[in-house]
């Protein structure tokens, strides 16, 4: 998958594409319900088939559009969501799903800027979809809007298409026993800890990011040395307790380079048990393991909560919880 950032950079040589357009934070269960249909939209414009024996047909590069940051950091910089993937993530998982039959071959990343958010609806489509992709279809989601004060929408989308020689395509939302699939549901999800049915909408455990920092050395005091992360700012971290999950040391930047998760117990919060805490931390401890990964680049997925966090009355009492956790991790990721 070819990666380029913005209109200034030359996008690759291709003729006509299809492209799907949205922030894609999470890459989760719905966003693969648009890029699924996107990727069935090229293969209906494929051409005529050749004569024998001559080259076959070319089916359309598939194109996903996306921006970073998120929108709402330029238009509400106050209320700015959580972020459920780094834009790395964001760009392994979409090229990883090739695995699964649904190849794309280009990531554009708009930079969300001031001068962008003011393109009128009928600007934006013709920098973006007509000159720089010259797209042949776009595919967009029942709800899409787009251009300055998201003026624009699906209407629009389609008397601008026909005016440039596109097609569009809409996909109904996504929902479950639970609504509708989005990253908003799962950000509310993982801000209230319910790690496994964020995974359910997302289709894979939640992956929190960061470099690995010196902390107080206390958890390799008391006889469980944690790596403790430090995350990049407005990151989605689940709420307070500690989780069964898993440790990545530096996580794949590309689609189908390995990963080995490590089997870890996840504490999230402030230690209330030690008087004076007050930062918020997410560390792991990592079962079996004693290699030093200070200033590591790792990621922690999250398979389940285990319990709150509790504030223990001695020292002695919070070991023999950490290790009746470690045990409960070992049981539910190793089988004991």
């Amino acid at each position: 998958m070819l990666r380029w950032r913005g209109l200034a950079e030359s996008a690759p040589d291709w003729n006509r594409t299809v492209v799907t357009i949205g922030v894609f934070d999470g890459v989760h269960r719905g966003h693969r319900a648009l890029i699924d249909a996107t990727v069935r939209e090229a293969a209906a414009l494929l051409p005529v088939p050749r004569p024998s024996g001559a080259e076959p047909p070319e089916v359309p590069p598939v194109v996903v559009v996306t921006f970073d940051p998120h929108p709402a950091a330029v238009l509400r910089p106050d209320a700015v969501p959580d972020r459920l993937t780094t834009l790395d993530h964001r760009a392994v998982l979409i090229e990883g799903l090739a695995a699964d039959g649904l190849t794309v071959d280009g990531l554009c990343t708009l930079p969300f800027t001031q001068e962008l958010s003011r393109l009128a609806p009928e600007e934006f489509v013709r920098s973006v979809l007509v000159d720089h992709l010259h797209a042949a279809a776009g595919v967009v989601g029942e709800g899409f809007r787009f251009g300055y004060r998201a003026a624009g929408d699906v209407a629009l989308l389609r008397t601008l298409g026909a005016e440039h020689d596109f097609e569009v395509r809409t996909v109904p939302l996504l929902a479950d026993a639970d609504g509708t699939v989005s990253s908003t549901r799962i950000r509310t999800d993982v801000t209230e800890g319910e790690v496994e049915r964020a995974a359910a909408a997302l289709g894979r455990p939640h992956r929190v990011e960061g470099i690995v920092v010196r902390g107080d050395q206390r958890g390799r005091e008391l006889g469980f040395p944690t790596a403790n992360l430090s995350s990049p700012q407005y990151t989605s971290v689940p709420d307070d307790g500690v989780y069964a999950g898993w440790l990545i040391r530096d996580p794949a930047r590309r689609a189908g380079e390995q990963e080995t998760p490590l089997p870890a117990a996840i504490s999230i919060g402030t230690n209330p048990t030690f008087a004076g805490e007050r930062a918020r931390r997410v560390e792991a401890y990592i079962l079996d393991f004693d290699a030093d990964i200070y200033d590591e680049r790792v990621a922690v997925d999250f398979a389940t909560r285990l319990r709150p966090t509790i504030a223990f009355s001695s020292v002695d009492a919070l070991i023999t919880q950490m290790n009746a956790d470690a045990a409960r991790v070992r049981e539910l990721l190793l089988g004991g």
